[in-house]
């Protein structure tokens, strides 16, 4: 169902031995703000790589330029080796699935299916095997007949996934898909495409600004900040070992411990001591100390490092408590599996490994 390519551009060839995509120092300014600055990307085939960064990274804006939405200052786009800035969105071997889906209201699940595939010159009497095939990957079999108003939010994504897969792109782009939808049905989706594509294998590029979604999702995933790629690696790698300080923060939760160290002492921002041991000895100055909260234990003073805080309250979060603490003006805040019978005020020995610690200056 998913294999090779057609080409809207009949010029267009597939290259043997070329990656799906290939951005090559792509740059996009709208007036005096570059949106995309100097971006380099190459996509495997049937890799799925994400975007991910906070709002106005340049991440929605990258999408639109390999979809043909927008067009760059500078640089290169190459699908399957060819060239194809310089072209149209309708000319390149891409489809978009849209926040909103994007359906036509009018048309029903199997005529918005086979919208693409008649765009595309394929002969009629391939359409329906091709439109039944697809809803059954997407498990919407039986729903044909039906209309997008009478589809629940999580069905119009589907028929929207199967719309642009049936056309069999060379890469498929989504621009935040799920954000739209409550969470119970954002996990299930995020399931379905990520089955969808370890079943397929089609190349994808995805935006969001939901980390679970990249790092459940992704063979790669690249961070952005103000237009530019932070790090581009495996989830497992982006989160354990982040390129800098951005990064780090910006994927998953983190404790920051704000602390001037002097002489191997620690002290808070208004200079009262804080009761902190370390094991790797820091240079004197102030120091960014991010550890996460999981990887942080309760009455520990077996641990590498340590610090000594007060407890200040409680959340219950489902599967743990959340305690949060102080240790002068410092805050942080430990995730543990249980209750532990300690109240409010108590004094309270915090460890962790010098490998679950991240320091800056």
């Amino acid at each position: 169902m998913f294999g090779a390519p057609r080409h809207a551009n009949a010029e267009l060839t597939v290259l043997a031995d070329t990656n799906a995509l290939e951005l090559d120092g792509v740059r996009r300014a709208f007036g005096g703000v570059v949106a995309v600055d100097n971006v380099s990307i190459d996509v495997r085939r049937g890799e799925f790589v994400t975007l991910l960064g906070p709002s106005g990274s340049g991440k929605t804006s990258t999408l639109r330029l390999i979809g043909g939405f927008e067009q760059p200052d500078s640089g290169s786009i190459r699908i399957n080796g060819n060239r194809v800035d310089h072209l149209p969105a309708y000319q390149r071997d891409t489809t978009t699935i849209f926040q909103s889906g994007a359906l036509f209201p009018h048309k029903t699940v199997a005529e918005n299916v086979a919208y693409g595939l008649r765009m595309r010159g394929v002969a009629k009497a391939d359409i329906p095997p091709r439109v039944k095939q697809a809803l059954e990957v997407v498990r919407l079999s039986g729903y044909e007949e039906r209309y997008p108003a009478q589809l629940s939010g999580g069905q119009k994504q589907r028929v929207a996934l199967a719309r642009s897969m049936v056309v069999r792109p060379t890469i498929l782009l989504f621009d935040e898909p799920l954000s739209a939808l409550d969470l119970s049905l954002r996990l299930q989706l995020r399931a379905e495409i990520k089955r969808l594509h370890d079943e397929i294998g089609f190349s994808a590029i995805y935006v969001t600004h939901d980390q679970s979604e990249a790092m459940a999702m992704s063979s790669r995933v690249a961070v952005m900040r103000s237009g530019r790629i932070e790090q581009i690696d495996r989830p497992e790698k982006v989160f354990g070992e982040p390129a800098n300080e951005f990064v780090y923060t910006f994927i998953g939760e983190s404790c920051c411990l704000r602390t001037q160290i002097s002489a191997g002492a620690a002290v808070d921002s208004n200079g009262a001591p804080i009761d902190l041991r370390l094991a790797r000895r820091l240079n004197d100055g102030a120091w960014r100390i991010y550890i996460r909260p999981s990887r942080m234990h309760l009455d520990r003073t077996d641990m590498e490092n340590g610090l000594r805080a007060r407890l200040d309250f409680t959340e219950f979060l489902g599967d743990v408590h959340r305690y949060h603490f102080k240790a002068g003006k410092v805050e942080l805040f430990v995730d543990h599996p249980g209750a532990v019978a300690h109240a409010a005020g108590d004094l309270i020995d915090i460890g962790w490994q010098t490998a679950d610690m991240m320091a800056y200056q």
